[in-house]
C-alpha cells in the first residue's frame, strides 16, 4: 500500500509541473486569436504527458478492444464514468472530441481554458432545463462541425460495481440529433476510482460496442444500450 500510495503522490507531482508548462501556451494563443484546432491539439498533446506519466509511473496503462466499431461519420458516444481517466483519455482515443462535461471540470487550473476554448460542452446541471438546451444546441453544433459527442450517460462518476443506469438527458439527445450511437465500456474505476485512495497499476480496458442506429425508440435505446454495457462489465469483472 505504501508503494502504491508513493507512486500515486509522485504522478500527481508531476501532472501538476506538466501541467504549468501550458500556462505559456494560454498567453500564445490569447495572442494570435485563439484558434481552436490548435488549442485542441496542444490539449491532446498535454493528455499524452498525462497518460505517458501514468504508464511510466503509476504503472497504469490501457488496451482497446473493437475499435473497428467506430462510426465513420460523427457520432453520440455514451461512455460510463468510473473515474477521471476517461474524461482525460477520450480526448485523445477520439481526437476533436466535444465532452459534455460539469462545470467543476473548469476548477482545474490552466486547463479549464483549454477546455472552454476547445470548446467543450460544459453544462451547470443546476440550472435544469436551461443546461439540456445547451446541451442539445452544442451538440448540434459540434456534430455540424465534424466533431462526435461525448456524454457521460450515469452524470457522474459512480463505483465500478454500481449498475449503469442513465440520465435523462441522453435520451433527449439521441431522440433530438438523430445520429448513431457508440456505447463504450471502461473498467478505470479498478485503478482509479472512487473506491480507491490513490492510483493502482495495471491495464484499464476500453471496449467499443456495437454501434445503437439513430431513430430508434428513444426509451429502447437507453434499454439497449445498458444493457450492453452491462454485459461488458460482467465480462471483465
Amino acid at each position: 500500500m505504501y508503494q502504491i500510495n508513493l507512486k500515486s503522490h509522485m504522478f500527481d507531482a508531476l501532472f501538476a509541473g506538466w501541467t504549468v508548462w501550458f500556462a505559456l501556451g494560454v498567453l500564445v494563443f490569447w495572442l494570435v486569436g485563439t484558434p481552436r484546432k490548435a488549442i485542441r491539439a496542444t490539449t491532446r498533446l498535454w493528455v499524452r504527458g498525462v497518460l505517458f506519466g501514468l504508464k511510466h509511473v503509476v504503472r497504469l496503462d490501457y488496451v482497446e478492444t473493437g475499435r473497428d466499431r467506430i462510426p465513420a461519420e460523427p457520432c453520440l458516444i455514451v461512455c460510463n464514468h468510473q473515474s477521471t481517466w476517461e474524461t482525460l483519455a477520450f480526448l485523445v482515443l477520439f481526437p476533436d472530441v466535444a465532452i459534455v462535461a460539469k462545470q467543476e471540470l473548469l476548477r482545474i487550473p490552466i486547463i479549464s481554458w483549454y477546455l472552454r476554448k476547445s470548446p467543450m460542452i460544459i453544462i451547470d446541471r443546476e440550472t435544469g432545463s436551461k443546461a439540456l438546451k445547451i446541451m442539445l444546441n452544442q451538440s448540434r453544433e459540434a456534430l455540424d462541425g465534424g466533431r462526435s459527442v461525448l456524454i457521460f450517460p450515469e452524470g457522474t462518476r459512480m463505483k465500478e460495481l454500481e449498475p449503469i443506469r442513465f440520465k435523462r438527458g441522453v435520451e433527449l439527445l439521441y431522440a433530438k440529433l438523430g445520429v448513431p450511437v457508440l456505447p463504450v465500456l471502461v473498467n478505470s474505476g479498478k485503478f482509479w476510482g472512487l473506491s480507491r485512495s490513490g492510483k493502482r497499476g495495471g491495464t484499464i480496458t476500453v471496449s467499443y460496442l456495437p454501434p445503437i442506429p439513430a431513430e430508434m425508440p428513444a426509451g429502447l435505446f437507453v434499454r439497449k444500450a445498458e444493457a450492453q454495457m452491462e454485459a461488458e462489465r460482467s465480462r471483465l469483472m
